[in-house]
């Protein structure tokens, strides 16, 4: 019964480009056939507390002597790390905020990425290792080789870093760039790289959904 991870974490509930994306992968995985099932978790909608102790970065052997843990936040990590490793593939929309990650997103890394459960740390166990997951990047500029801010992208190079080197996923990238070519004055000369660029992300999210469902 192949399962999908949904995860969104943009504030923008109404025009999202990521929002769009992540749920073009899930209607597409679930036109696979009625055994493709969908976990949806909403960041946003239901943000995951922020890490309460630090102790909750390592696995319970790990942690210094005598130290305690909240227990309802150990309860949700358990919960978190079984519902990702449930998943067959995983989809995370990933809109960049400020250079940077949305705070929730940051958040669940931080519960889901724990040295000697999820992590190798003392043991080579490393339970997401080769679980595909698709980031879906959306952003108001573009950060690729030749444009004005080439380098300045801080949103998907930690994604890359954290989930594939460190967790081991199979990790894709999706992006979308000039999303507020709409919307911003300055950046209505975009306006088709923008259309451009969307419907491209439109086509390669359904094609690895379908290949990833398969």
């Amino acid at each position: 019964m192949p399962q999908l991870l949904q995860l969104d974490s943009s504030a923008n509930l109404e025009t999202s480009v990521s929002r769009e994306l992540t749920r073009l992968f899930a209607d597409t995985w679930r036109r696979r056939g009625p055994d493709h099932t969908v976990i949806e978790r909403d960041l946003h909608r239901d943000p995951v507390p922020h890490l309460r102790d630090a102790e909750l970065h390592y696995a319970p052997r790990l942690r210094a002597p005598g130290a305690s843990v909240d227990p309802a936040a150990e309860a949700l990590q358990t919960e978190l790390i079984a519902e990702a490793r449930s998943a067959d593939a995983v989809v995370i929309g990933a809109p960049m905020y400020n250079w940077s990650l949305p705070s929730t997103l940051k958040a669940w890394i931080d519960y889901v990425h724990v040295l000697g459960t999820t992590v190798p740390f003392d043991t080579p166990d490393q339970p997401f290792a080769g679980t595909p997951v698709v980031v879906i990047s959306s952003r108001g500029l573009a950060y690729g080789p030749g444009d004005p801010d080439e380098g300045l992208d801080c949103t998907v190079p930690p994604l890359q870093q954290v989930l594939g080197a460190s967790l081991g996923m199979d990790v894709t990238v999706v992006t979308a760039e000039y999303t507020l070519a709409g919307r911003i004055p300055a950046l209505e000369s975009m306006a088709d790289r923008s259309a451009a660029s969307l419907d491209a992300a439109r086509e390669k999210v359904q094609r690895l959904a379908h290949d990833l469902g398969a």
